[in-house]
């Protein structure tokens, strides 16, 4: 991943100019590119209007799984921090990928810093809180006292999504590989953590039905032949909402059992929903999840952070799986 520093020297309707070379802002940036200067819109609809070099003082730069199975460092999930005219804005999302230190932003895709977060743990929030945001409440519509399923629980989305849902009062239930991972994420405080190496996770499903502790919303990025299993054991009109297919895109399931317990399966990803949709997500996580966050109830838990010019070794950390929450790029 090499690194391009200029200036710029243009602009068109629809991108920048580095050089001779026309950077297309919702296309992916091939490396990581500095740029001294960028021109945005009208001030009334974008912010920054235009970002001078002295403006911008501190970045850090978020990575996610999907980052890296992309090969690019991004596509929309790249979480870049910047300071405004003097003031700490958490996130400027980057529709097409890659690392840039400025960028021109839409007013509604930035949110501030929450009170009592450093930057480095801000740079965590964005990308996963929005997507936890998303699966939770709009498309899992979970509620205080419901059961949710999060498998694997020590990645960086479980680590929000988890201590997210205790928050509202949900009850979680998750999934680990071993006994030393479970430990690993025991800060998360899961009502119950299923090592999948010594437990079947379909039958504690089954269980916790049996018991009256069945399953209202399960999301799942992990797929495979174990999904059918699992969701015959869910709460009658349960939502199992698939976020990824880790371990395999197909399974057997009996369609008899969705309709007759109104069990819906809903596909859902971040990057595919429009911009006002992305825009209402992040509005409701300043309104909604910030004063858990603030009260020191939610906090984005980080596994490592390096400089960005180790891009490759932090995403060697999450090709191997051996994080426990999020890593962090600093930039500058």
């Amino acid at each position: 991943m090499g690194a391009v520093v200029t200036a710029v020297v243009g602009k068109e309707d629809d991108g920048i100019v580095v050089g001779d070379i026309l950077i297309h802002l919702l296309d992916a940036l091939d490396g990581i590119v500095r740029v001294l200067h960028i021109f945005g819109c009208e001030p009334t609809v974008f912010v920054p209007c235009v970002v001078g070099v002295g403006e911008v003082q501190e970045q850090k730069v978020g990575l996610l799984l999907i980052d890296v199975l992309n090969g690019t460092g991004g596509d929309d999930l790249v979480d870049i921090f910047v300071v405004v005219a003097g003031e700490e804005v958490a996130r400027v999302k980057l529709a097409g990928g890659g690392y840039a230190e400025y960028v021109s932003v839409k007013y509604d895709m930035l949110m501030p810093v929450p009170k009592n977060c450093s930057m480095v743990e801000a740079a965590a929030i964005p990308e996963a809180f929005a997507t936890a945001y998303l699966n939770l409440f709009i498309e899992g519509k979970i509620k205080e006292g419901n059961t949710l399923l999060m498998n694997a629980g020590a990645s960086g989305l479980a680590s929000v999504i988890i201590p997210m849902a205790k928050a509202f009062g949900v009850r979680v239930i998750t999934t680990v590989l071993t006994d030393e991972i479970a430990a690993n994420i025991k800060h998360l405080n899961a009502d119950r953590v299923v090592v999948t190496t010594k437990e079947n996770i379909a039958d504690v499903l089954k269980e916790e039905l049996e018991k009256g502790h069945s399953v209202d919303v399960a999301i799942d990025c992990l797929g495979g032949e174990i999904m059918g299993k699992c969701i015959h054991y869910l709460t009658h009109g349960a939502r199992w909402i698939m976020i990824a297919a880790l371990a395999g895109t197909k399974t057997e399931i009996d369609l008899k059992n969705i309709y007759v317990r109104n069990v819906r399966i809903v596909g859902s990803t971040l990057r595919s929903r429009t911009p006002a949709v992305k825009a209402e997500i992040l509005a409701g996580i300043v309104r909604d999840v910030y004063p858990k966050i603030e009260a020191g109830l939610v906090k984005p838990t980080i596994h490592a952070v390096l400089p960005i010019q180790k891009a490759e070794e932090a995403h060697d950390i999450l090709y191997q799986g051996k994080n426990v929450g999020k890593v962090v790029l600093t930039v500058g």
